[in-house]
């Protein structure tokens, strides 16, 4: 039998997915049938400017994944499915494998009742853990999953899905941050509460916090050797997805500052602590 502590988080992880879907005014639900299947694909194909589903999820994968007992869900603003989330589950955890929203529905909270809706839906079923990955130069998404949701990447993997071909990848490295969502911790209750935890890079730089990647209006500027102990701080481009079309080498080259940066840090004992609104990664030493 599941530990009473848990099945009282889930049930306030329920209520919690609830207010804020109910916010919105959105009906968020697991898709069961073909046709929704068909409807997620689409939107995903669009969210990804892809030429066709298969470039991104095709339906008959959202098929089988809902089939055999994993989380497909949708958010509905009237009879317009807005957003979707699916993943399957792994040893221990749930892996979010793909989560989309309308480009015209970005930042408006349809991202965070998806999380919470898919939160609450895995601590139903005893699981703790959600994983997924993410690009580490996109910092609103970084921002949304570690300060919105409470969730802390745990290794950086280079190129991790090779070459890809939808319109926002194309031609770009697919390094990937891996993350983990530890649904009962401290971080995801205060999120899914509502209170959001980013750090202050202001604060942080009068606190002794040492830079470690600069930005000097749109370009990288590495600063200094790496510390044997305490703060870093490195940045990332304040909006790469607008810089990607603008200027593709300035892009590759925010790419491998980030990488070096990131990976050289971790490999010496420092973790992704958080991220500032205005794209720095916090790491502190263990």
């Amino acid at each position: 039998m599941r530990d009473s502590s848990i099945l009282d988080i889930a049930a306030d992880a329920s209520r919690y997915a609830q207010v804020a879907a109910d916010r919105l005014g959105l009906r968020v639900v697991e898709l069961t049938d073909i046709a929704e299947h068909h409807a997620a694909a689409n939107l995903l194909t669009r969210v990804w400017q892809a030429d066709s589903a298969s470039q991104v999820i095709g339906a008959d994968v959202i098929r089988a994944f809902a089939y055999s007992g994993n989380y497909v869900a949708g958010a509905y603003l009237g009879e317009a499915l807005v957003g979707t989330v699916m993943g399957f589950q792994g040893d221990g955890h749930l892996h979010s494998h793909i989560a989309g929203v309308d480009p015209d529905r970005w930042g408006s909270g349809v991202g965070y009742a998806l999380k919470q809706h898919q939160r609450a839906w895995a601590l139903r079923r005893g699981i703790l853990e959600v994983h997924w990955t993410f690009d580490p130069l996109v910092s609103r998404n970084a921002y949304f999953n570690l300060c919105k949701l409470g969730a802390l990447p745990s290794a950086y993997l280079p190129d991790f899905y090779g070459p890809m071909t939808d319109g926002i990848n194309v031609g770009d490295v697919s390094d990937r941050l891996y993350i983990r969502w530890q649904l009962d911790s401290d971080r995801a209750r205060a999120a899914a509460r509502g209170e959001p935890l980013g750090e202050d890079t202001n604060a942080l730089r009068a606190g002794g916090a040492a830079v470690y990647l600069d930005r000097a209006g749109d370009r990288p500027v590495p600063a200094g050797d790496l510390p044997d102990k305490g703060q870093l701080l490195v940045a990332v481009p304040l909006d790469v997805e607008e810089l990607r079309p603008r200027d593709p080498a300035l892009a590759r080259t925010w790419r491998f500052a980030v990488r070096e940066r990131l990976t050289v840090a971790l490999a010496g004992g420092f973790h992704i602590a958080g991220i500032s609104k205005d794209g720095f990664y916090l790491l502190e030493s263990a």
